[in-house]
C-alpha cells in the first residue's frame, strides 16, 4: 500500500520584497509603509503577505479568503506566523473577499482580490471586552453556565453531579449542538414574552424538529431546577457577563494548519457525518468526492466534488412507501423558521463508510420498524435462535457511484455506526443509544454471492465470560445475580463500533453514566460463541461517546467527563471471572484532561468541553505521526490531536461553531508530501442557524492539512 511521506523540516523560504495591495478600508500611512517587511512568496494560485495592528505584527492569527466565484461558496483558512506573516496556498481562479478574524480582534473589513496578490491587512483590535468575546468558541460561554454543586444531589431523577453533566454534555444535549453559540447563549424575542426566563427555556426546548429530543432530556433532570440555571444563565449573558477565560492564540504547530470549506446540502439541513475513503486504505477514491449523511433533515445524501468545487445531492431510497417519516413527530415554533417543519426524512440516515471498491454503506431505515417473521422467535435463521428480534428502526442501504445504483438490506438488528472487517467481508454495526442489545454484522460476501439477505446477517448478545473458562455457555440474564458458575449476558447498546487492526476484535462504547466499552471476540459461530468484556472508566472519567482502536489494539475514547481516555486491555489483571463485570481494570485507562476551561462549580479534574468522537490516524495521512488519536473538540470548534502524551489544538474559526462528528484521512497522492493528504470532516451541528450566518447558513465540508510551516506552498 502506498503510504504518505511527510517532512516537517520547514524550508527556508527566498527573501523577497512585499508588494502592497492599497485596498479601500486598508491603505496604510506613508510611515507604515516605509517600514521593511517580511517576506513572503506568492504564487499565481496563492494569496499571501502580512497582518499589522497599530501595535505590530500580528501573530497566530487567522486570515480567511472567501470566494463564491466557484459553483459552491469556497472558504480557505490559515493563520499568520510570529511575524505575522500568511500564505493561503492553492486557490481557484475567482474573486474573494479576504479578512483578518483572531482573540484580541474584531473581523477586518473584507478586501477584495485575486490569487496571485501580495496583500498587507490591517487588524482591527476589539474596542472592548464584550466585541472581544464575540469570536470565543462556545466552550467560553458554556463554561458559564451555574451548575448543581455535589452538596446537592442526589435529586428525584439524578443521583450525583457527574451524572447531571453526563446529560447536559455529550450524553445527551450537546450530542447534538453545541451550548454557547450565539443562538444558544441568547433567547429570541420571536419567541414571545414570559414572565421569567425559566419559562422562556421551557417554551425554545419546544421549538423546531427536535421538539420531542429536548423535552425528552429536560426531563431527565431535576427540570425545575434545571430550566432555572439555564435561565439564569441567559440572563447573567444578556446583562453584559463575559467569559471568565480567555482562549489563546493558535500556537507552535498549530499554525501550519490549512483549512478548506466547501457549502454543500441545504439551510436547513444539518450532517451527521461524511467519508472519503475505505478506514483500511486511505489511498482508495483518491481525489474523488465525498459522501455525507442527512440523518433525520433530509432523503438527500450531500455529495462533494473537491476538485471541481461542486456540490450536488443523490435521493436515498425506501423500501417500503409506509416508512415512518420524522415529519410525524412533534413540532413546535422555531424562532428561526417560524412554524416550518424544516425536516423530511424516511431514511434518517446516520453513518456512511466506504468499502475497497468505493463504495458507500449506510445505515438507513427502509421500511416501517417492525420486523419480519424470520427474525422473530420460532425462525430458523441462526441468530434468530439464539436471540430473536422485533424490531429495528434503521437498517443497510448501499450505493454505488458508479453504477449510481442503491441496495437495499433489511436486518433484523438496529443498524447506527458501522465498521468494515480488515478483509471486507463482515461489516459491523452497532445499535445505537437503544435497542436490544446486539452486536450486529453483515457477511458481504456471502450477500454478494447470494442476495440472501436473511442467512447473510448475524447477531449476538452482549455475553461476559463470568464463568471464567474462556468460552461461552448456559448464561443469566441481565435482571439476574451473577452466578459464578455461568456466564452473564449484560443489557448494553454500543454507540461506536471498530475493528482492531490488532486482533480483529469488536469495540464499542456505551453511552451512560458512568458508561463503557465493549470488547467482543466473535468465535468460530458467533451467534452461539461470541464473548464480551464490558469496561467502566474510572471516576473522574464517564460518559463515553465515539472512539476507535488504535494499530496496537489500545482502544481511545472521548468522555462527557472532559477527557480523552486510553484503553489498553494488555495491562488488566482481570479479563474474566464472577468479577469482570466492568469495574475490574482501572489499571488500563489513561486519561487527557482536554482544552479550555471546566465549568465553576465542577471541583473534578476535566474540561467542560463535550467531545462527540475519537478517531485514530493508523496512516499518517494528517502527518503527526502513525496511531495519533484525533478527538473532535466540539465545544472548542475544533479538532485535537494527541502528540507525545499532549493536545494540540486545531481551531476552525469561521463560522466560529465548527462541531464535528468525526473525521476520516485520506491520500490523494502519497509523492506530494502535505498537499497529498487530509483529514475530512463537516460542520455535524443540528442548528448551523445557531451560528453566524443565521439561516442563511449550509453545512460545510471541511479539509485540514498539517503543512511543515505557515508559509509552505
Amino acid at each position: 500500500m502506498l503510504l504518505r511521506k511527510y517532512t516537517t523540516q520547514a524550508r527556508l523560504l527566498a527573501p523577497v520584497f512585499l508588494t502592497v495591495l492599497a485596498t479601500a478600508g486598508h491603505s496604510l500611512s506613508a510611515s507604515a509603509q516605509q517600514r521593511s517587511a517580511p517576506a513572503v512568496t506568492v504564487g499565481s494560485n496563492d494569496l499571501g503577505g502580512v497582518v499589522r495592528s497599530a501595535s505590530g505584527p500580528e501573530s497566530g492569527v487567522w486570515v480567511i479568503a472567501e470566494t463564491t466565484s466557484t459553483p459552491t461558496r469556497y472558504t480557505k483558512i490559515v493563520v499568520t506566523d510570529d511575524r505575522g506573516r500568511f500564505l493561503i496556498p492553492d486557490l481557484p481562479k475567482g474573486s474573494y473577499n479576504v479578512w483578518v478574524r483572531g482573540y484580541g480582534l474584531v473581523d477586518s473589513a473584507k478586501v477584495q482580490t485575486m490569487p496571485g496578490k501580495t496583500l498587507q491587512l490591517n487588524a482591527v483590535p476589539a474596542p472592548t471586552p464584550t466585541d472581544a468575546a464575540q469570536y470565543y468558541p462556545p466552550i467560553y460561554w458554556f463554561s458559564m453556565l451555574r451548575v448543581p454543586g455535589k452538596d446537592q444531589f442526589p435529586m428525584e431523577h439524578i443521583k450525583s453531579q457527574g451524572e447531571w453533566l453526563n446529560i447536559v454534555k455529550s450524553g445527551a444535549c450537546q450530542s447534538c449542538h453545541a451550548l454557547g453559540t450565539p443562538g444558544t447563549r441568547t433567547v429570541s424575542k420571536r419567541l414571545g414574552a414570559f414572565k421569567d426566563s425559566s419559562e422562556a427555556w421551557a417554551e425554545r426546548l419546544q421549538a423546531g424538529s427536535a421538539n420531542m429530543f429536548m423535552v425528552r432530556d429536560i426531563t431527565r433532570l431535576d427540570t425545575v431546577k434545571a430550566l432555572e440555571l439555564f435561565g439564569n444563565w441567559t440572563d447573567a449573558i444578556a446583562a453584559g457577563e463575559l467569559p471568565f477565560s480567555k482562549p489563546q492564540r493558535p500556537q507552535g504547530i498549530s499554525r501550519n494548519v490549512v483549512i478548506t470549506e466547501w457549502e454543500w446540502s441545504e439551510p436547513t439541513a444539518y450532517l451527521h457525518d461524511e467519508i472519503s475513503t475505505d478506514r483500511w486504505n486511505p489511498n482508495v477514491n483518491a481525489n474523488g468526492k465525498i459522501y455525507a449523511s442527512a440523518e433525520d433533515s433530509t432523503d438527500y445524501m450531500p455529495v462533494l466534488d473537491p476538485a471541481a468545487s461542486a456540490d450536488s445531492e443523490v435521493k436515498i431510497p425506501v423500501r417500503d412507501p409506509s416508512t415512518p417519516n420524522v415529519t410525524t413527530r412533534p413540532h413546535g415554533f422555531s424562532p428561526s423558521w417560524g412554524s416550518n417543519t424544516i425536516w423530511n426524512s424516511q431514511t434518517i440516515t446516520h453513518n456512511p463508510m466506504m468499502d475497497d471498491k468505493g463504495r458507500i454503506w449506510m445505515t438507513s431505515q427502509i421500511r416501517p420498524n417492525a420486523n419480519p417473521d424470520w427474525c422473530k422467535a420460532g425462525s430458523s435463521q441462526a441468530s434468530a435462535k439464539e436471540f430473536p428480534i422485533t424490531d429495528s428502526n434503521r437498517n443497510i442501504e448501499m450505493y454505488d457511484p458508479a453504477s449510481k445504483k442503491f441496495t437495499l438490506i433489511s436486518t433484523c438488528f438496529p443498524t447506527h455506526h458501522l465498521a468494515f472487517s480488515r478483509d471486507h467481508n463482515t461489516l459491523f454495526f452497532s445499535g445505537g443509544v437503544a435497542g436490544p442489545g446486539v452486536l450486529g454484522w453483515l457477511d458481504v460476501k456471502k450477500f454478494e454471492e447470494t442476495g440472501d439477505e436473511m442467512q447473510s446477517q448475524g447477531w449476538t448478545p452482549f455475553v461476559l465470560d463470568t464463568s471464567g473458562d474462556g468460552k461461552r455457555g448456559e448464561y443469566v440474564d441481565p435482571d439476574k445475580p451473577v452466578d459464578p458458575t455461568k456466564d452473564k449476558r449484560i443489557a448494553v447498546n454500543e454507540y461506536a463500533v471498530a475493528v482492531s487492526p490488532a486482533d480483529d476484535s469488536v469495540w464499542g462504547t456505551v453511552i451512560g453514566y458512568p458508561g463503557s466499552i465493549v470488547r467482543t471476540v466473535l468465535g468460530p459461530n458467533p451467534a452461539e460463541t461470541a464473548l464480551s468484556e464490558n469496561y467502566e472508566p474510572p471516576f473522574p472519567a464517564y460518559g463515553p461517546r465515539g472512539g476507535d482502536v488504535d494499530t496496537d489494539g489500545v482502544y481511545w475514547v472521548a468522555l462527557s467527563s472532559g477527557h480523552l481516555a486510553s484503553f489498553d486491555r494488555r495491562k488488566c489483571k482481570v479479563l474474566n471471572g464472577p468479577t469482570a463485570t466492568g469495574k475490574h481494570c482501572p489499571e488500563g485507562w489513561t486519561l487527557y484532561q482536554l482544552p479550555g476551561p471546566q465549568l465553576r462549580d465542577v471541583k473534578d479534574p476535566g474540561s467542560a468541553e463535550a467531545s462527540y468522537y475519537v478517531w485514530v490516524d493508523w496512516f499518517n495521512t494528517f502527518g503527526l505521526g502513525k496511531n495519533v488519536p484525533i478527538v473532535m473538540g466540539n465545544l472548542n470548534s475544533s479538532v485535537m490531536a494527541l502528540v507525545n502524551g499532549k493536545l494540540i489544538d486545531f481551531t476552525v474559526p469561521y463560522p466560529m461553531g465548527f462541531f464535528p462528528k468525526n473525521v476520516d484521512g485520506r491520500v490523494d497522492d502519497p509523492t506530494m508530501g502535505w498537499k497529498g493528504a487530509a483529514l475530512w470532516s463537516t460542520y455535524g451541528t443540528r442548528t448551523m442557524f445557531h451560528l453566524e450566518g443565521g439561516t442563511a447558513n449550509r453545512p460545510r465540508a471541511v479539509k485540514l492539512q498539517l503543512r511543515p510551516d505557515p508559509l509552505a506552498h
